[in-house]
Protein backbone atom coordinates (compact mmCIF):
# COMPACT_ATOMS: atom_id res chain seq x y z
CA UNK A 1 0.00 0.00 0.00
CA UNK A 2 3.10 2.28 0.69
CA UNK A 3 4.39 1.59 -2.47
CA UNK A 4 2.64 4.58 -4.26
CA UNK A 5 4.77 6.97 -2.46
CA UNK A 6 3.48 10.57 -3.08
CA UNK A 7 5.28 13.67 -1.58
CA UNK A 8 3.69 17.18 -1.60
CA UNK A 9 6.61 19.96 -1.20
CA UNK A 10 5.12 23.04 -2.45
CA UNK A 11 1.70 24.30 -3.63
CA UNK A 12 0.80 22.20 -6.35
CA UNK A 13 -0.48 23.76 -9.89
CA UNK A 14 -3.44 24.01 -11.42
CA UNK A 15 -3.70 21.83 -14.37
CA UNK A 16 -5.22 24.55 -16.47
CA UNK A 17 -4.21 27.79 -17.44
CA UNK A 18 -5.82 30.61 -14.92
CA UNK A 19 -7.30 33.58 -15.73
CA UNK A 20 -8.45 36.57 -12.73
CA UNK A 21 -11.98 37.00 -13.77
CA UNK A 22 -13.81 39.70 -12.96
CA UNK A 23 -16.68 37.90 -10.84
CA UNK A 24 -17.74 36.46 -7.25
CA UNK A 25 -15.59 34.19 -5.58
CA UNK A 26 -17.15 30.80 -4.90
CA UNK A 27 -14.38 30.55 -1.95
CA UNK A 28 -14.24 34.34 -0.23
CA UNK A 29 -17.32 35.88 -0.36
CA UNK A 30 -15.79 39.47 0.11
CA UNK A 31 -13.73 38.99 -2.85
CA UNK A 32 -15.15 40.15 -6.20
CA UNK A 33 -12.76 38.65 -8.99
CA UNK A 34 -12.34 34.97 -9.10
CA UNK A 35 -9.01 32.78 -10.08
CA UNK A 36 -10.49 30.41 -13.30
CA UNK A 37 -9.27 27.73 -15.19
CA UNK A 38 -9.59 28.42 -18.60
CA UNK A 39 -10.09 25.52 -20.71
CA UNK A 40 -6.62 25.03 -21.77
CA UNK A 41 -4.11 22.40 -19.96
CA UNK A 42 -0.99 24.31 -19.09
CA UNK A 43 2.24 23.58 -21.07
CA UNK A 44 3.74 21.83 -18.45
CA UNK A 45 1.12 19.82 -17.63
CA UNK A 46 0.86 18.70 -21.81
CA UNK A 47 4.10 17.70 -21.40
CA UNK A 48 4.17 15.48 -18.58
CA UNK A 49 1.26 13.39 -20.35
CA UNK A 50 -1.01 14.06 -17.71
CA UNK A 51 -3.86 12.44 -19.87
CA UNK A 52 -1.87 9.43 -18.96
CA UNK A 53 -1.48 10.33 -15.27
CA UNK A 54 -3.08 8.52 -12.16
CA UNK A 55 -5.74 10.86 -10.29
CA UNK A 56 -6.82 10.61 -6.97
CA UNK A 57 -9.10 12.96 -4.91
CA UNK A 58 -7.73 16.11 -3.10
CA UNK A 59 -8.38 15.84 0.21
CA UNK A 60 -9.20 19.03 3.06
CA UNK A 61 -7.06 19.40 5.82
CA UNK A 62 -3.44 20.26 6.51
CA UNK A 63 -0.36 18.82 5.24
CA UNK A 64 2.65 16.85 7.29
CA UNK A 65 5.68 14.83 6.25
CA UNK A 66 7.42 12.30 7.46
CA UNK A 67 10.84 12.31 7.76
CA UNK A 68 13.83 11.64 10.42
CA UNK A 69 14.12 13.81 13.43
CA UNK A 70 16.85 12.92 15.81
CA UNK A 71 17.50 9.92 14.55
CA UNK A 72 13.80 8.68 14.61
CA UNK A 73 11.08 8.37 11.99
CA UNK A 74 8.79 11.55 13.37
CA UNK A 75 5.25 13.67 12.40
CA UNK A 76 6.50 17.11 10.83
CA UNK A 77 4.03 19.86 10.46
CA UNK A 78 3.91 22.57 7.60
CA UNK A 79 5.16 25.71 8.19
CA UNK A 80 5.84 28.81 5.65
CA UNK A 81 8.09 31.45 6.36
CA UNK A 82 5.71 34.65 6.02
CA UNK A 83 6.63 38.13 5.72
CA UNK A 84 6.79 40.85 8.08
CA UNK A 85 4.16 43.31 8.21
CA UNK A 86 6.08 45.61 6.63
CA UNK A 87 6.85 43.62 4.01
CA UNK A 88 3.32 42.27 3.81
CA UNK A 89 1.61 45.41 3.15
CA UNK A 90 4.18 45.88 0.42
CA UNK A 91 3.29 42.38 -1.43
CA UNK A 92 -0.26 42.93 -0.78
CA UNK A 93 0.24 46.29 -2.52
CA UNK A 94 1.72 44.35 -5.22
CA UNK A 95 -0.76 41.38 -5.44
CA UNK A 96 -3.78 44.15 -6.36
CA UNK A 97 -1.99 45.87 -9.00
CA UNK A 98 -0.60 42.73 -10.46
CA UNK A 99 -4.64 41.63 -10.67
CA UNK A 100 -5.32 44.84 -11.65
CA UNK A 101 -3.35 44.71 -14.57
CA UNK A 102 -4.08 40.95 -15.68
CA UNK A 103 -8.12 41.96 -15.50
CA UNK A 104 -7.28 45.22 -17.53
CA UNK A 105 -6.26 43.67 -20.37
CA UNK A 106 -2.43 43.51 -19.23
CA UNK A 107 -2.28 47.29 -20.54
CA UNK A 108 1.30 48.32 -20.28
CA UNK A 109 4.55 46.46 -18.36
CA UNK A 110 3.82 43.54 -15.78
CA UNK A 111 4.34 44.61 -12.27
CA UNK A 112 7.07 43.38 -10.75
CA UNK A 113 8.16 42.39 -7.11
CA UNK A 114 11.63 42.16 -5.18
CA UNK A 115 11.99 40.61 -2.09
CA UNK A 116 14.87 41.64 0.51
CA UNK A 117 14.66 37.98 2.17
CA UNK A 118 17.09 39.59 5.01
CA UNK A 119 14.81 42.31 5.87
CA UNK A 120 11.35 41.14 4.80
CA UNK A 121 10.80 37.29 6.00
CA UNK A 122 9.95 36.27 9.42
CA UNK A 123 12.56 34.47 11.21
CA UNK A 124 11.89 30.36 11.37
CA UNK A 125 11.25 28.52 14.38
CA UNK A 126 14.40 26.40 15.52
CA UNK A 127 14.44 23.07 13.60
CA UNK A 128 12.61 24.20 10.95
CA UNK A 129 13.47 23.15 7.19
CA UNK A 130 12.70 24.07 3.91
CA UNK A 131 10.68 22.52 1.38
CA UNK A 132 12.30 20.26 -1.15
CA UNK A 133 13.01 22.36 -4.39
CA UNK A 134 12.00 25.97 -2.57
CA UNK A 135 13.75 28.05 -5.31
CA UNK A 136 17.25 29.44 -4.11
CA UNK A 137 19.08 32.68 -5.82
CA UNK A 138 22.34 33.03 -5.40
CA UNK A 139 22.41 30.76 -2.21
CA UNK A 140 19.60 32.49 -0.57
CA UNK A 141 15.49 31.15 -0.28
CA UNK A 142 13.31 32.88 -2.11
CA UNK A 143 9.57 33.30 -1.47
CA UNK A 144 6.68 31.56 -3.69
CA UNK A 145 4.22 33.14 -5.52
CA UNK A 146 1.93 33.35 -2.45
CA UNK A 147 4.74 35.14 -0.64
CA UNK A 148 6.03 32.76 1.74
CA UNK A 149 8.58 30.29 1.88
CA UNK A 150 7.08 26.72 2.28
CA UNK A 151 8.85 24.07 5.22
CA UNK A 152 8.27 21.95 7.78
CA UNK A 153 8.74 21.78 11.70
CA UNK A 154 9.15 18.79 13.70
CA UNK A 155 5.46 18.13 15.86
CA UNK A 156 6.99 18.08 19.57
CA UNK A 157 5.53 16.37 22.18
CA UNK A 158 4.45 19.02 24.52
CA UNK A 159 2.99 21.74 21.81
CA UNK A 160 -0.39 22.72 22.35
CA UNK A 161 -0.53 24.14 18.46
CA UNK A 162 0.21 20.51 17.00
CA UNK A 163 -2.19 18.84 19.59
CA UNK A 164 -4.10 17.20 16.75
CA UNK A 165 -0.99 16.18 14.99
CA UNK A 166 -0.40 14.44 18.12
CA UNK A 167 -3.93 12.96 18.57
CA UNK A 168 -3.29 10.53 15.09
CA UNK A 169 0.40 10.02 16.15
CA UNK A 170 2.50 8.21 18.60
CA UNK A 171 5.76 9.73 18.63
CA UNK A 172 7.30 7.36 21.41
CA UNK A 173 6.07 4.42 19.30
CA UNK A 174 6.37 5.76 16.39
CA UNK A 175 3.02 4.82 14.76
CA UNK A 176 0.07 6.91 13.03
CA UNK A 177 -3.49 6.25 12.51
CA UNK A 178 -4.47 6.24 9.00
CA UNK A 179 -7.42 6.45 6.90
CA UNK A 180 -6.98 4.77 3.61
CA UNK A 181 -8.44 2.86 1.05
CA UNK A 182 -8.44 -1.48 2.29
CA UNK A 183 -6.19 -3.63 0.74
CA UNK A 184 -8.70 -6.39 -0.50
CA UNK A 185 -11.36 -3.48 -1.16
CA UNK A 186 -10.80 -0.58 -3.26
CA UNK A 187 -15.00 0.39 -2.13
CA UNK A 188 -14.30 0.07 1.77
CA UNK A 189 -12.07 2.73 3.81
CA UNK A 190 -9.88 1.07 7.08
CA UNK A 191 -8.37 2.50 9.82
CA UNK A 192 -4.97 1.25 10.50
CA UNK A 193 -2.23 1.63 12.86
CA UNK A 194 1.02 2.30 10.68
CA UNK A 195 4.62 2.82 11.66
CA UNK A 196 6.47 5.93 10.78
CA UNK A 197 9.09 4.17 9.22
CA UNK A 198 6.80 2.88 6.43
CA UNK A 199 5.61 6.46 5.71
CA UNK A 200 9.20 8.10 5.60
CA UNK A 201 9.55 11.00 2.86
CA UNK A 202 5.70 10.81 2.27
CA UNK A 203 3.47 13.28 2.70
CA UNK A 204 -0.42 13.08 4.36
CA UNK A 205 -3.48 15.25 5.31
CA UNK A 206 -4.11 16.23 8.66
CA UNK A 207 -7.98 15.69 8.67
CA UNK A 208 -10.76 16.10 11.88
CA UNK A 209 -12.72 17.68 13.87
CA UNK A 210 -10.72 20.91 14.48
CA UNK A 211 -9.10 20.99 10.78
CA UNK A 212 -10.21 22.91 8.44
CA UNK A 213 -13.74 23.47 9.76
CA UNK A 214 -14.02 20.06 9.74
CA UNK A 215 -15.63 19.24 6.23
CA UNK A 216 -16.17 15.93 6.38
CA UNK A 217 -17.84 16.38 9.63
CA UNK A 218 -15.92 13.68 11.48
CA UNK A 219 -16.20 13.51 15.59
CA UNK A 220 -17.38 16.04 17.71
CA UNK A 221 -15.94 18.52 20.33
CA UNK A 222 -16.71 15.75 22.95
CA UNK A 223 -15.29 12.89 20.97
CA UNK A 224 -12.69 14.20 18.10
CA UNK A 225 -11.60 12.56 15.53
CA UNK A 226 -8.30 13.21 14.08
CA UNK A 227 -6.61 11.04 10.91
CA UNK A 228 -3.62 11.58 8.39
CA UNK A 229 -4.87 10.34 4.97
CA UNK A 230 -1.69 9.50 2.64
CA UNK A 231 -1.45 11.78 -0.53
CA UNK A 232 -2.65 9.98 -3.52
CA UNK A 233 -4.03 6.93 -1.93
CA UNK A 234 -7.65 7.62 -2.61
CA UNK A 235 -7.48 6.79 -6.53
CA UNK A 236 -10.51 7.16 -8.75
CA UNK A 237 -11.25 4.22 -10.77
CA UNK A 238 -12.17 6.31 -13.61
CA UNK A 239 -10.34 8.86 -14.19
CA UNK A 240 -12.51 12.39 -14.24
CA UNK A 241 -12.51 14.30 -17.67
CA UNK A 242 -10.78 17.07 -18.60
CA UNK A 243 -13.17 19.08 -20.85
CA UNK A 244 -14.63 22.06 -18.33
CA UNK A 245 -18.12 21.42 -19.13
CA UNK A 246 -17.77 17.73 -18.33
CA UNK A 247 -15.55 18.15 -15.18
CA UNK A 248 -18.70 20.01 -14.07
CA UNK A 249 -21.00 18.00 -14.59
CA UNK A 250 -18.88 15.14 -12.89
CA UNK A 251 -18.21 17.06 -9.74
CA UNK A 252 -22.02 17.44 -9.49
CA UNK A 253 -21.96 13.46 -9.01
CA UNK A 254 -21.56 11.13 -5.78
CA UNK A 255 -17.87 10.42 -7.14
CA UNK A 256 -17.09 14.09 -7.77
CA UNK A 257 -18.17 15.32 -4.22
CA UNK A 258 -14.51 16.20 -3.73
CA UNK A 259 -12.45 19.45 -2.84
CA UNK A 260 -10.40 18.79 -6.28
CA UNK A 261 -8.36 16.36 -8.04
CA UNK A 262 -4.37 15.86 -8.14
CA UNK A 263 -3.14 13.88 -11.11
CA UNK A 264 0.37 12.27 -10.72
CA UNK A 265 2.13 12.02 -13.95
CA UNK A 266 4.92 9.10 -15.12
CA UNK A 267 7.66 11.44 -14.34
CA UNK A 268 6.60 12.60 -10.67
CA UNK A 269 4.66 15.78 -11.33
CA UNK A 270 1.60 16.83 -10.09
CA UNK A 271 -1.02 18.78 -11.03
CA UNK A 272 -4.45 19.83 -9.14
CA UNK A 273 -7.59 21.12 -10.02
CA UNK A 274 -10.50 22.64 -7.27
CA UNK A 275 -14.10 23.01 -7.88
CA UNK A 276 -13.01 26.70 -7.20
CA UNK A 277 -11.59 26.73 -10.29
CA UNK A 278 -14.63 25.96 -11.81
CA UNK A 279 -16.56 28.61 -9.56
CA UNK A 280 -18.03 25.59 -7.74
CA UNK A 281 -18.10 25.59 -3.63
CA UNK A 282 -16.66 23.49 -1.34
CA UNK A 283 -17.58 22.13 1.45
CA UNK A 284 -20.45 20.03 -0.15
CA UNK A 285 -23.35 18.04 2.04
CA UNK A 286 -22.24 14.70 1.38
CA UNK A 287 -18.55 14.31 0.20
CA UNK A 288 -17.67 11.30 -1.18
CA UNK A 289 -15.02 10.56 1.44
CA UNK A 290 -17.90 9.76 3.82
CA UNK A 291 -19.65 7.51 1.51
CA UNK A 292 -17.68 5.16 1.66
CA UNK A 293 -17.94 2.22 4.60
CA UNK A 294 -15.19 1.84 7.04
CA UNK A 295 -13.57 -1.09 9.15
CA UNK A 296 -11.23 -0.34 11.65
CA UNK A 297 -8.01 -2.61 11.93
CA UNK A 298 -6.29 -0.90 14.60
CA UNK A 299 -5.04 -3.36 17.42
CA UNK A 300 -2.73 -2.18 19.90
CA UNK A 301 -2.20 -5.43 21.48
CA UNK A 302 0.74 -6.21 18.42
CA UNK A 303 2.39 -3.77 20.50
CA UNK A 304 3.43 -3.80 24.19
CA UNK A 305 2.03 -1.09 25.00
CA UNK A 306 0.25 0.77 27.97
CA UNK A 307 -2.14 2.40 26.12
CA UNK A 308 -3.53 5.66 27.43
CA UNK A 309 -7.56 5.27 27.78
CA UNK A 310 -8.00 8.75 26.26
CA UNK A 311 -6.21 8.29 23.70
CA UNK A 312 -7.69 7.75 19.91
CA UNK A 313 -5.65 4.77 19.53
CA UNK A 314 -7.17 3.10 22.94
CA UNK A 315 -10.50 4.49 21.48
CA UNK A 316 -9.55 2.68 18.26
CA UNK A 317 -8.74 -0.56 19.59
CA UNK A 318 -12.12 -0.30 21.41
CA UNK A 319 -13.74 -0.99 17.93
CA UNK A 320 -11.84 -3.75 16.50
CA UNK A 321 -13.49 -5.07 13.75
CA UNK A 322 -16.13 -3.23 13.45
CA UNK A 323 -17.23 -1.93 10.19
CA UNK A 324 -19.26 1.64 9.91
CA UNK A 325 -21.66 2.66 7.20
CA UNK A 326 -19.38 5.77 7.33
CA UNK A 327 -16.39 7.08 8.72
CA UNK A 328 -19.40 10.32 10.08
CA UNK A 329 -21.01 7.01 12.01
CA UNK A 330 -18.06 5.56 14.00
CA UNK A 331 -19.42 5.59 17.56
CA UNK A 332 -16.87 5.51 20.76
CA UNK A 333 -17.65 2.79 23.52
CA UNK A 334 -15.64 5.32 25.63
CA UNK A 335 -15.68 9.26 25.26
CA UNK A 336 -12.40 11.50 25.30
CA UNK A 337 -11.80 15.11 26.26
CA UNK A 338 -9.12 15.41 23.83
CA UNK A 339 -7.24 18.83 23.28
CA UNK A 340 -9.20 21.39 25.36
Amino acid sequence: MMADRVSVQEKIPCVFRTAVLQRQSSKRFDQCYHIGALNELTSLAQEANVRKSVASEKVDGTCVYVQEFQGRPWLWARHDVKPNKQAERRFKKFQNTHQAWEVGDKDGPEPTFTWSVEKDLKKPPESWVPARGVRRIDGQLRPSQSGHIPGWVPVLKDSRSHCWHLASTDLDKGVALLLQRKQDDCKMLEVAMVRLEELLDQTLELIGTSVNANPYGLGSKKRPVHLLVPHGVLKFATPPPFDHEELSEWFSTPTGQVEGVVWQCDDGQLFKLHRHHLGLTWPVEEPSLTALPVVISVDCGQYEWDVPKTSQFSLFDSLKGQQFDSIRAVQWLEESDGCK
